[in-house]
């Protein structure tokens, strides 16, 4: 494939890739729900949502190649086939997915050097916290929620900053499903788990403690609640390690430190 020049990101992880690969000049369109870098939202039109789109706002970019990510922009790419526009598919779940899509758009733009220096410089952010989460007294179980009706708990990457932050994934086991629909849990699987600490990032929406603890038997867990953006850990790219996992770790020492639970037996 001949270098792009005029990119449509329907997926913001890569909006953001790109512009710190000092590519931002490739892109032509990005999505609506795009936060980082903020000024990609000031300086390219927006053309997306995340699962719905009308191609003649991607036709009117004149883009050369588009980007989605995962099954649910898959039909949204397909379209943009049927309509004779070249396309790439990320479908990546994990941390090491997060690196290969680096690297990817490093070599689709020229820029391979700093694709490869932006994947040393996350692996440094994991490797600090691993070191962080290694001098843990204790790992407390987590619940992840990502959407709150139905409850549907942390996808792959998540589960995997978890567990590099020092805290156990209660729902680890279903981490890795392809689908959301596979990844909905009920209030009593997660009950019968006993989480300490719940991070709500409702995908698009603020997340509300208190409707965590207005389901029957939640307020009795006694587990801490707290809100991480959805844009800081629910997209697979750089921020997601830089700014999810950072305060993943952050909420994890938090809860550790304050945590009337006994560490050590006596």
């Amino acid at each position: 494939m001949s270098v792009p020049r005029r990119i449509a990101c329907l997926s913001t992880e890569a909006v953001d890739t790109l512009y710190r690969l000092g590519a931002q000049h490739h892109i032509a369109g990005i999505s609506g729900y795009t936060v980082y870098p903020p000024e990609a939202r000031q300086e390219k039109p927006k053309i997306s949502g995340f699962t719905s789109m009308k191609l003649d706002k991607i036709l009117a970019v004149q883009p050369d190649l588009v980007i989605g990510f995962s099954d649910l922009q898959r039909p949204l790419l397909d379209e943009c086939e049927r309509a004779g526009l070249a396309t790439l598919w990320f479908n990546h779940r994990d941390l090491a997915g997060i690196h290969a899509m680096v690297l990817r758009l490093g070599d689709l733009v020229e820029k391979e050097v700093a694709a490869k220096a932006l994947c040393e410089q996350l692996q440094a952010c994991q490797d600090g916290i691993a070191a962080a989460a290694a001098l843990l007294p204790r790992r407390p179980r987590v619940l992840f929620e990502e959407w709150d009706d139905p409850i549907i708990c942390g996808i792959g990457w998540v589960s995997e900053i978890i567990e590099l932050a020092g805290g156990i994934d209660i729902f680890a086991d279903k981490a890795r499903a392809g689908l959301a629909r596979d990844r909905i849990v009920s209030a009593e699987d997660i009950l019968a788990r006993r989480p300490e600490l719940i991070l709500g990032s409702w995908c698009g929406k603020r997340f509300v403690p208190d409707k965590v603890l207005a389901r029957p038997g939640f307020a009795e867990l006694g587990a801490r609640l707290l809100e991480i953006k959805s844009a800081d850990i629910l997209a697979p790219g750089p921020m997601a390690i830089e700014r999810g996992a950072v305060q993943v770790l952050a909420a994890i020492q938090a809860f550790v430190s304050d945590s009337s639970i006994p560490i050590c037996k006596t």
